[in-house]
Order: C-alpha cells, then structure tokens, then sequence
C-alpha cells in the first residue's frame, strides 16, 4: 500500500509578537505571535530544512523523485526543485517537479506522488512545500502569515501511515491573489471569500470523500483542516459533524501563522507526531478547490518519531525586537550595501556545486585527512586526485575560532565569521554563522550545518552553507 514513509518540517527559530505589527501602525493585535524567516532564508531554504529532517535516517539513494511545492519561490523560471535535490544530496537521476501557483500546491504534488507511485513509475518521492508569503502592511494579512516548511517521504513499502482515499474540487474563484507584478497578497471581501470560497469549497470535498468511503465523522481520531485564521475551521468541523475538542487539529495559527502552501502538510506533520497506530486521519487543503486525503496510521509510526518536526522546531525561538527589523529581513525597507561586494559567475557555481551545494569535503585514501572544499591535493600527505567525497551537511562540529565583523555591513550586524571544525575527520570549515546571539558565541560552541542565501547578485541568487548554534 503506497503512503508516507517519513516527515519532516522547519519552523524558522525567528518569531515576532503581534503585538509589534499593532503597535507600529496603531490598529488591534490578533494576539499571539507568528514565525519570521531570517533574512538568509527562502522558501528554497526552507524547503532545504524541512526535506534534510525528513531523509535523516531514510536511504537518500532510494528516492526517486522530488517535488517543490510554494507559492513564493524564489525563481519565476528555473526549478528550485532541482535545487534542493542537489542540497539534499540526492542522485542525479532524479525526477523534479515544482508546483505553484496556489495554496493547494502542496496537496497537489502529494497527490501527483502519489499517482506516480502506484502506477509504478517511481517507488519513493519526496514532497516538499515552503512559503515565505508577505502580507499588505497594516493588514491582518501581515500578522497572520508565517513562514515554515513540511516535507514528506512517499513510498510503496514501510509506510508510517497508507494513503487510504483521495477526493477533490476545484474551483476558479478570484477571493486570495497576487499577479506576477504584485508583492503583497490581496483578497477580496472577507466574508464573501469564507461563504463562497474556503467553506463551500473544503465542505464539498470533505463531503465527498465521506460519501464516497462510507465513513462517519466519528471514524477519525484526527481532523487536520488548513485554516485561513484562528477560528474558520473550528466553525467548518462543527458543521461536519466533528468534535473541535477531541479531533480537531491545532491550526498553529496563533503560535506561527498560516504558512500558505504548506500549511496542511506542516498541520499532517503535527498530527502525525502524536499519532498512534490504527488512527484515522483526514486531511484538507484549500486553494483554488480543496484535496483531501483519508490516512491510516500503522505500526511503524513509532519508528520515525525522532525527527525534529514541528513540535521540536516550535519549541525554539528568538524573538525579533522590533517592527523596523522585520521590515529589513523582509527587505521592505533600503539598507546601506555591505561593505563587501561579490561578482559570481553561473559557470563558476555549476563546477563548484559538489562542495557549494552538496557540502561535499574531500577524504584522502592514504592519510584520512578531510579537507573542505574539495581539494585535489591531500594538505597532510601531499597525494594527488586520491581522495573520496564525504557530505559533511549532516555532521555537527565545533566553534575552532571566530571574530565579529562591525564593518561588513549588511542587514543584521555584527557578521559573525567562524572556523567550524567538523565532527568528520576534523575538517575546517571557514562559514558565517546564523540563527545565534553574538555576544554568546564562544570558542567550543557546538554547531551544525544550514543551507542559506547569501545575496542576489548577476541577476541570480547564490546560496551557500553556514553553521548555526546546534539545535
């Protein structure tokens, strides 16, 4: 039976109390807070996080395909999909996909795995789902989104819960946009967007898989519905005939925000982390139309609870002090340019993306001596081109020495720059450091590898590796 074999999620550790965004522009705070990405991370980085949570432990030359699933992806034409299948360090002969263009684009590719899946085409895909969506300013849009990421491992065998039905609608109705030349989300009419658009849409199919599977509001233990805000849901399971206290999952609505295209399989994630074997769990998304799925638990569930997940990412956090240093992560404001200015070259990266992108070091066979980059001569017994490659972006390390740069510039000062010596062989590796509070790094502080976006330059964005304080 085809279904998920492992999840994975990522929960930026930035959060902002909405209290800021209210007292910034004088209107009322929804209450709560909600989840910021740093001002190094994208939906393509994100949906890195979340698909490295999901392949720990799981064999990375099994998967077949990849699929990236966002409305904000950071490219209009080039596959981030390709992208975060290289970072993931997965095999070249690999299937990537991106889907876009809705709030259903998670669902989307999930059921376009699982499709390919059962007609034999791959045995393994993994779907990943990022949003970094802005809200207008002053709007209840801009306290209510997040950002974050889920990832999910499909498959034909060992499977932590089967894929049991699947039902669908769609609908072409304008109530949440953005054109290709807007920044900012729009939405029509609140109420008429709930009437016309969330509530018919998702109790339609949510209907219709009832029907169509004969089961009861009763025979789930988990309900997971995507929500547009903190109370929407609540009102649709009601009128479901499901119970909010016993099977309704939480929205997370109030702790991270809505995080667009991935919310549902960030809400599934959640819910499978408190699954237990034989529970029955429905999902819906919404978007242009609504998919759902009914999910059936099994015994396996037990073996991949080590994931870092939600609840785990959740329970990490650093708050942002002020409105004025949103405006800058989100780039919504002008800062002075960093002092430093770098010229790269797409020919340059394409060589490079063994160590670039793959975090790949070089091991020598004679002296075992790890380097990073990749070197084609061993610094310690001086051989040449005799050396294996050793992914080091699942290694932890250590802090070897650092230094705070005041004069770099850029938006988040001081730039903390580090020798990172690796628990692989001891390699050095020179980074910039992130996520961390300057003042309490220290020579020794354990850290681990994150895959973020250095700067937009040449017309395309360059990403790189930097360690951050180990979670």
């Amino acid at each position: 039976m085809v279904g998920i074999k492992s999840y994975g999620a990522y929960i930026p550790i930035s959060r902002m109390n909405r209290d800021i965004i209210g007292n910034a522009w004088g209107t009322r705070s929804i209450g709560g807070e909600r989840s910021v990405a740093n001002y190094d991370e994208d939906s393509l980085s994100m949906a890195v996080e979340a698909a490295l949570d999901c392949i720990n432990g799981e064999d990375r030359q099994g998967v077949e395909g990849l699929f990236f699933a966002s409305t904000t992806s950071p490219y209009k034409e080039k596959a981030c999909s390709s992208i975060v299948a290289t970072v993931a360090d997965l095999n070249k002969e690999i299937w990537t996909s991106d889907f876009a263009n809705s709030l259903r684009a998670g669902t989307s590719a999930v059921r376009a795995a699982l499709n390919a899946i059962k007609s034999g085409e791959a045995k393994s895909i993994m779907v990943t789902a990022a949003d970094c969506r802005l809200g207008t300013p002053r709007s209840v849009d801009e306290q209510t989104f997040g950002d974050g990421a889920a990832a999910l491992l499909l498959g034909d065998s060992d499977v932590i819960a089967t894929i049991e039905d699947v039902y669908s609608v769609s609908d072409d109705i304008t109530d949440v946009w953005r054109t290709d030349q807007d920044t900012f989300v729009r939405s029509w009419e609140d109420r008429w967007v709930m009437v016309n658009g969330y509530t018919k849409n998702m109790k339609a199919a949510i209907s219709g898989i009832m029907k169509k599977s004969g089961l009861m509001p009763k025979d789930f233990a988990k309900v997971v519905l995507y929500s547009p805000d903190a109370r929407s849901h609540v009102d649709l399971a009601k009128s479901l005939g499901f119970d909010p206290k016993t099977q309704l999952q939480d929205s997370l609505i109030t702790t991270i925000g809505n995080v667009g295209s991935a919310q549902s399989l960030v809400l599934l994630v959640s819910a499978l982390e408190e699954a237990k074997p034989g529970d029955k769990i429905l999902l819906a998304s919404y978007g242009d139309g609504s998919d759902v799925f009914i999910l059936q638990v099994t015994d396996a569930i037990e073996g991949v609870k080590n994931k870092r997940g939600v609840k785990k990412s959740m329970g990490l956090k650093m708050m942002l002090p002020s409105y004025e240093k949103y405006l800058a992560y989100r780039q919504l404001v002008s800062l002075p340019e960093e002092f430093i200015k770098l010229f790269p070259s797409a020919s340059v990266m394409w060589r490079t993306q063994k160590w670039v992108l793959r975090c790949h070091g070089s091991k020598c066979k004679h002296c075992g001596l790890v380097s990073f980059p990749i070197q084609r001569v061993c610094f310690g017994c001086h051989s040449r081109d005799e050396f294996e490659e050793v992914r080091l972006s699942d290694k932890k390390g250590k802090v070897f020495t650092y230094s705070l740069d005041n004069l770099a510039g850029g938006i988040d000062p001081p730039t903390v720059q580090t020798i990172v010596e690796s628990d692989e062989g001891g390699a050095r590796i020179y980074c910039l450091m992130t996520d961390c509070n300057p003042k309490e790094v220290k020579v020794g502080l354990p850290v681990e590898m994150t895959f973020r976006r250095f700067h937009r330059e040449g017309g395309f964005y360059n990403y790189f590796w930097k360690c951050r304080p180990a979670r």
